[in-house]
């Protein structure tokens, strides 16, 4: 029951269509829950408020201006990563926030199971 971290990109509404609506473009799986473990050894410390809001059972939606934030708390993971799948998972992640980086028609959407 991992958390998969998925990046949608913003499509804008044309004729016919109401509103903008998103598409998934890319996905950071955690079928083994490296991320979830993580997320526990760094929870409630206050250096990572935008990650200690990630439900295991819901979605938190983290649009592109928050991307730095995201990125500086990806670091505070990484200090506490103990195996090599830890830190790929991290890095894997740190890919996919900086992806929002230059364009902000991006968010990421951390879904639970």
């Amino acid at each position: 029951m991992g958390v998969d971290a998925v990046l949608y990109r913003l499509v804008r509404a044309g004729p016919g269509h109401r509103r903008p609506s998103y598409v998934a473009a890319q996905v950071v799986p955690d079928p083994d829950d490296v991320l979830l473990d993580l997320l526990k050894r760094v929870r409630g410390g206050g250096r990572t408020p935008l990650l200690d809001r990630i439900d295991p059972l819901g979605e938190l939606v983290v649009d592109g201006e928050a991307a730095p934030q995201l990125l500086a708390e990806l670091r505070c993971l990484a200090e506490v990563a103990r195996a090599p799948v830890e830190t790929d998972q991290i890095r894997r992640l740190a890919l996919l926030v900086r992806r929002c980086l230059p364009d902000r028609e991006f968010e990421i959407r951390f879904e639970g199971d």
